[in-house]
């Protein structure tokens, strides 16, 4: 998985993660009609080739993209027509396939069907959406013993064309969850070379981040920060149910408590409205592995809220501090051997 993303960010790329494209794919060509025309050669006979098959349309997951921004701004996509058949018994030549490359976690589905064609979650997975015309016949495919000089040919066969939606699932064997400026981007930052921005104010992080946290002996897993997500996120509130996909095909949810919340808030309240978004936007997604880190401990020098949380929760917490390191390559390392459980 690249972290193609923070770099992206750096160089102020947008993170698209829906899009409505059209695609066809090629006509095929027609067929020839033609006559041999050489001296000394009376009555040669048909030789109209016939035509090209036009180009199929193909998706591909490659692993040096992580968003639809390609489709932004281009929703016709188009493969090339297959040429005529010519004199000379010659075959036109076929029309050039459109391979359409995505990120891996793209989900395929046809818009006028309601149906979905197929999820690319891996790299290298690639699919036929739509396949090219079958070129015509030439004359001299029609060529009988009691029809020697055929005037009849095929035009070439439509290819076939659909209105395609594009819907991307972040993939990363981890997931961070929490409320706005819980620090989730902080720990993501400390743990890989992501640099997602980071500010004191509520939804610093509007896109989705990855990062690949290295570890020593060549071990490395996927992280994802997610935008923090509030109350009523699974209808739409905040910035809405549209980032609660992207931690669907996560293998672990880490939802970062802050221990120190903003004035009016509660730690425990906090939690407790994340986990209930999570059951309310899917079932599946609440039933997946959590680890729960306590963030920020450097304002908890005696460990007394730490220790409180524990008591109220009644699970097990991992206490951290994103500013200062502390903890955080016990966590890695706690997360990777989880990791590589749910992968084995």
């Amino acid at each position: 998985m690249p972290v193609s993303k923070c770099d992206r960010r750096n160089a102020n790329v947008m993170f698209i993660d829906e899009a409505q494209i059209w695609v066809k794919a090629g006509d095929g060509g027609n067929g020839c009609l033609s006559f041999r025309r050489e001296k000394y050669v009376p009555k040669g006979g048909p030789d109209g080739g016939d035509g090209g098959r036009g180009g199929n349309i193909y998706f591909e997951a490659v692993e040096n993209l992580d968003t639809l921004l390609d489709f932004a701004g281009k929703h016709h996509w188009r493969a090339q027509n297959g040429q005529p058949g010519s004199g000379a018994n010659k075959h036109g030549a076929n029309g050039q396939d459109l391979i359409i490359s995505v990120p891996p976690g793209t989900l395929i589905y046809d818009v006028d069907l309601d149906l979905l064609l197929k999820d690319l979650n891996k790299v290298g997975l690639k699919v036929c959406i739509c396949r090219g015309g079958k070129g015509g016949r030439g004359n001299k495919a029609f060529a009988t013993s009691t029809n020697q000089a055929p005037r009849h040919t095929e035009p070439g066969k439509t290819g076939q064309e659909r209105n395609i939606k594009l819907e991307l699932k972040l993939i990363a064997d981890v997931g961070l969850v929490g409320m706005p400026n819980a620090g989730k981007s902080t720990l993501i930052s400390r743990c890989s070379a992501a640099r997602p921005k980071i500010a004191d104010y509520p939804f610093t992080t509007i896109e989705p981040v990855l990062g690949i946290v290295e570890l020593s002996d060549f071990r490395r897993f996927v992280m994802a920060d997610i935008p923090g997500l509030i109350e009523g996120a699974h209808n739409g509130a905040g910035l809405g149910f549209e980032f609660l996909r992207h931690i669907e095909r996560t293998r672990i949810i880490v939802h970062i408590l802050d221990i120190m919340p903003t004035v009016g808030s509660d730690a425990v309240e906090n939690y407790k409205a994340i986990r209930r978004e999570l059951q309310q936007y899917s079932k599946a997604l609440a039933r997946k592995p959590e680890v729960i880190v306590a963030n920020k401990i450097d304002l908890d020098p005696d460990g007394e809220i730490v220790k409180d949380l524990r008591k109220k929760l009644g699970k097990k917490i991992y206490p951290i501090s994103a500013v200062t390191g502390a903890g955080i390559k016990e966590l890695s390392e706690l997360l990777w051997k989880k990791v590589k459980e749910l992968k084995s």
